[in-house]
């Protein structure tokens, strides 16, 4: 046996001839041509020549045949295991279907003499012929295998010569449609795996945008230039939302229009092979359109599929969409692809790929990567808009619980901050709020409901606006705690929370307090030590049948009040009373570093409360409400009770005209004694017990008239022959500022005029 000659076994993967006879081996590959042999001829005394096209035999299969000392069909069919390719022709053909003979590599029709069961015996055992399914499976594994490592080449990398050092053979015929492929030419299976590797790269891309900028930006970028030279996205304006029914017309803007940029962007696909110059494509393109109904746009939009620029109905389309003479600017041929943008429920806009003359035209595979692109990232742009919607209602509604601003009110100043339990849901259960009331008194609110979802958040309105309702009638804090304790019952079995209410009258400098189931307050005296105040904890909102009561304390000038909801001091890693301990160390640190004569400023303070918090120390919502009690000096303050009687407005003028005297305010004398005469007059003519009068001196001049009658008066215009109504009409053109409040004994009417009046 002449050791120098082997040939390679076949595989046995290969879907058998269909000619083949019964004693055929099944997954034999048939060889191209072989000289006949006798019945008596073996390998060894009568070699066959390999044809022009073969590949040598891999290094392990060849010994494998030479030790079993048998000798395979033709080499030229023969698998090389090197990973390399040696030609179109080495490719294993497709599996074809019973009855239609499988091609020969090259092009050759086949011959009769090329029947394996004519000269050659089987030289592999046969298959199980039970299994055909598994026999399928692995020959479609193997091919897929195969296409990937060929794919796996790089980009128009060519194919390396065979092994032996014969001349390659000529491409040939297209796998699917039969034509010959041109020499350089990328093969078919190849080009589709480059728009495979593409459309994965590119929907990765588009995916990765959570908003309507960053999914266009990602098309533009996926699309230019692997895919196209430029490219223009117009979107619907305005576009709509989920199930919205659109008014109006049709009307598309040009959301974004990208060329190919200096830089090339080589991201997955199928790159061209150098950047064109600048050309007509960069012109092109109107910022505006409208769809006119059973126009050639509206139809292309219609048809939803992406269709080639020089269609009839496309190319009627292109003046409507790019403007009048502008369609005269995109490339004749298949250069440009139209592509409708289909959200889920009517089409958003339209996609515009162009290429260059200098480029390789569009294919009829192109089209599928534009549906691709444009189904992606239509789908993406309709859920952007939602997700949209859906931030722009969580913000709004919390600017609505929450105050935007806090109140400027006499005697105290307020700092304030929020923060959510997470990014992703801005709007939780916790509130704060700080309320006018009469007397140049506020009411300082904090609360806290149970939970941080939209149903705390809703709750947590309702029962912020309760709070002001009651805060308007000028309630003790423990009454309404009960009402509010009564509402939550009402809202629902489950409903709970915890509120903090407190009252704070710069006059008396005296806060009122009542707590409903909240962390304790924290009073920062001026220049002295940080302390919790002392106030009953009481049961939350909600549990209901249980009362509620206040305290009255002393809020001396220059102290600091800082309220807070639990998730300030309490988390995973400490309970709240030891947040609450450190809460007070961090004031009092705080308040030594400015001495003990001036207190810290309000807005760092509640930086540094919360810079006490460390890296996922946060579970809840915070809400933080601080008061720098200024208070009103005695001196400042003017306080009269005047009988309901008809010298009652008199009297009141020289009061006012006293005070205004002994404040160095004569300037305000004339403004001051007639609106005070017009008010006392008004309150006079109903009030059946003592009227009182209030001169307050801050930044402004405040008058307060109080009386037993509970009407609110109303500003109307007074006509020609009434003798009365025009006093709150001369009060409104005057005063900086004027109202009246309710109060569970009466009403009071207040006004306020600046000093250089």
């Amino acid at each position: 046996m002449d050791s120098t000659r082997v040939t390679e076994q076949p595989t046995s993967y290969e879907r058998p001839d269909p000619g083949a006879t019964p004693a055929d081996t099944p997954g034999a590959f048939p060889p191209a041509s072989a000289p006949a042999h006798g019945p008596g001829s073996t390998s060894s005394s009568s070699p066959s020549p390999s044809p022009p096209s073969s590949v040598p035999a891999s290094p392990a299969v060849s010994a494998s045949s030479a030790a079993s000392g048998t000798a395979g069909p033709g080499a030229e069919h023969s698998q090389p295991h090197t990973g390399q390719e040696s030609g179109p022709e080495t490719h294993r053909p497709r599996p074809v279907s019973e009855g239609i003979p499988p091609q020969p590599a090259g092009g050759r029709k086949p011959d009769v003499h090329d029947h394996p069961a004519a000269d050659h015996p089987p030289t592999a055992p046969p298959a199980p012929r039970g299994a055909p399914d598994e026999q399928t499976d692995r020959e479609q594994t193997d091919r897929e295998r195969a296409d990937q490592d060929r794919g796996s080449q790089g980009h128009g990398s060519q194919d390396p010569a065979p092994q032996d050092g014969s001349a390659p053979a000529p491409d040939g015929p297209e796998r699917r449609t039969g034509q010959i492929t041109p020499p350089g030419k990328p093969t078919p299976m190849r080009r589709d795996g480059d728009r495979l590797r593409f459309v994965g790269a590119a929907t990765r891309r588009i995916a990765r945008g959570i908003d309507l900028e960053e999914i266009v930006m990602g098309l533009c970028r996926a699309t230019v230039p692997t895919f196209a030279d430029t490219i223009l996205v117009y979107l619907r304006e305005p576009l709509p939302v989920g199930d919205e029914r659109p008014t109006g017309p049709l009307v598309l803007r040009l959301r974004r229009s990208d060329r190919i940029p200096a830089e090339r962007d080589t991201e997955g696909g199928f790159v061209p092979a150098a950047a064109p110059a600048r050309s007509e494509l960069d012109s092109i393109g109107s910022e505006r359109c409208t769809v006119r109904p059973g126009s050639a746009l509206a139809e292309v939009l219609r048809g939803v599929r992406p269709v080639f620029t020089d269609a009839p109905a496309a190319r009627a389309a292109l003046p409507e969409l790019l403007g009048e003479g502008a369609e005269s600017d995109v490339p004749d041929g298949q250069r440009a692809i139209l592509a409708p943008l289909r959200g889920r429920r009517r089409v958003i806009g339209a996609a515009l790929f162009l290429r260059g003359p200098e480029r390789i035209a569009f294919e009829a595979d192109d089209l599928l990567v534009a549906a691709q692109l444009a189904t992606h990232s239509a789908l993406g742009i309709d859920k952007a808009v939602l997700y949209g919607r859906e931030a722009y209602i969580a913000d709004e509604l919390q600017r609505t619980m929450l105050p935007e601003n806090l109140p400027r009110c006499t005697g105290v100043r307020l700092a304030s901050r929020y923060l959510p339990a997470a990014e992703t849901a801005r709007v939780g259960g916790d509130w704060y709020d700080a309320i006018p009331l009469p007397g140049s008194r506020v009411a300082l609110v904090v609360g806290d409901v149970m939970g941080h979802s939209m149903t705390s958040a809703a709750i947590m309105g309702q029962l912020r606006t309760t709070a002001q309702t009651l805060a308007g009638l000028d309630l003790p804090p423990q009454e309404v705690l009960h009402h509010l304790d009564e509402q939550a019952q009402r809202l629902g079995a489950d409903r709970m929370a915890t509120c903090l209410y407190a009252v704070y009258d710069p006059v008396a400098h005296r806060i009122t307090i009542a707590n409903a189931g909240h962390p304790p307050p924290i009073l920062l005296p001026l220049g002295g030590r940080a302390e919790v105040l002392r106030v009953p904890a009481g049961a939350p909102i909600g549990v209901g049948g249980v009362d509620f009561e206040a305290v009255e304390l002393d809020a001396p000038a220059g102290a600091t009040l800082l309220l807070y909801t639990d998730g300030l001091v309490e988390s995973r890693l400490r309970d709240v009373w030891t947040g609450i301990d450190q809460l007070r160390d961090r004031l009092a640190a705080t308040a030594q570093l400015t001495g003990p004569d001036h207190p810290p400023p309000l807005e760092a303070l509640c930086d540094e409360v919360l810079d006490m918090l460390g890296p996922g120390d946060r579970d809840d919502d915070i809400a933080l409400l601080a008061a720098r009690f200024d208070g009103i000096a005695p001196n400042d303050v003017a306080y009269w009770f005047l009988e309901p009687e008809d010298a009652a407005p008199g009297r009141a003028r020289r009061l006012a005209r006293k005070a205004l005297s002994r404040w160095g305010m004569e300037d305000l004398s004339d403004s001051v004694e007639l609106l005070v005469s017009e008010v006392v007059t008004n309150a006079v003519r109903y009030a059946s017990r003592p009227v009182t009068l209030r001169l307050l001196r801050t930044d402004v001049l405040r008058c307060e008239v109080g009386d037993d009658v509970p009407q609110l008066p109303r500003l109307r215009q007074a006509r020609a022959t009434d003798e009365g109504g025009r006093g709150l009409y001369l009060v409104n053109r005057l005063a900086r500022r004027w109202g009246a409040t309710r109060l569970s004994t009466g009403k009071v009417v207040w006004f306020e005029l600046n000093h250089g009046n």
